[in-house]
């Protein structure tokens, strides 16, 4: 019997005025590439659209470099800013 392979969490941050589609766009995306969505936080503040979107990568079909690329081609065609980082990584970044 083939060993379950352990999840692989990733954090996407998306910032930009708000408009429609930017959640859809983004898990038409993850869905794709066969990535789950474990958990989404969003809120819009005056106009402005701020979400993080945890993802388990550790079933996908694109490798980081290419998530990177899509996400970034995501980006300028939204107007958005997006960051993917691993969660360790994010979780350093951001401890108080």
């Amino acid at each position: 019997m083939a060993a379950k392979k352990q999840s692989q969490i990733c954090i996407v941050t998306v910032t930009g005025k708000d408009k429609v589609g930017i959640i859809a766009k983004l898990a038409n995306a993850m869905a794709r590439a066969n990535i789950n969505i474990v958990d989404v936080n969003e809120k819009i503040m005056e106009k402005f659209f701020v979400m993080t979107m945890a993802v388990d990568i550790a079933k996908a079909t694109l490798s980081i470099p290419q998530i990177h690329k899509r996400l970034d081609k995501i980006g300028k065609e939204m107007k958005l800013k997006i960051t993917f980082q691993d969660e360790k990584i994010f979780k350093m970044m951001h401890r108080v």
